[in-house]
């Protein structure tokens, strides 16, 4: 069984802590604690985003090793 949290469960912390410091009615001890908290819950956040991109970049690349979206936004735009 994984312990690690997904994705959607880290975003839902930052949001609540990013919710808390805009209250603005914290200690500064407590205020910079939970800045802390959210910038190593966006980092977490952001190293799962760039796993996710890479396993999609993986499953696009063609059998002849091209790739088929030369980046990962133009999947969007196309």
């Amino acid at each position: 069984m994984s312990t690690e949290k997904s994705f959607e469960d880290l975003y839902r912390e930052l949001e609540e802590t990013v919710r808390k410091l805009e209250t603005g009615d914290l200690p500064l001890a407590d205020s910079l604690a939970l800045f802390e908290r959210s910038t190593r819950l966006a980092e977490q956040c952001n190293a799962l985003l760039d796993g996710a991109e890479l396993h999609v970049r993986q499953l696009l690349v063609r059998p002849d090793s091209s790739q088929e979206a030369s980046t990962f936004e133009g999947w969007q735009n196309g």
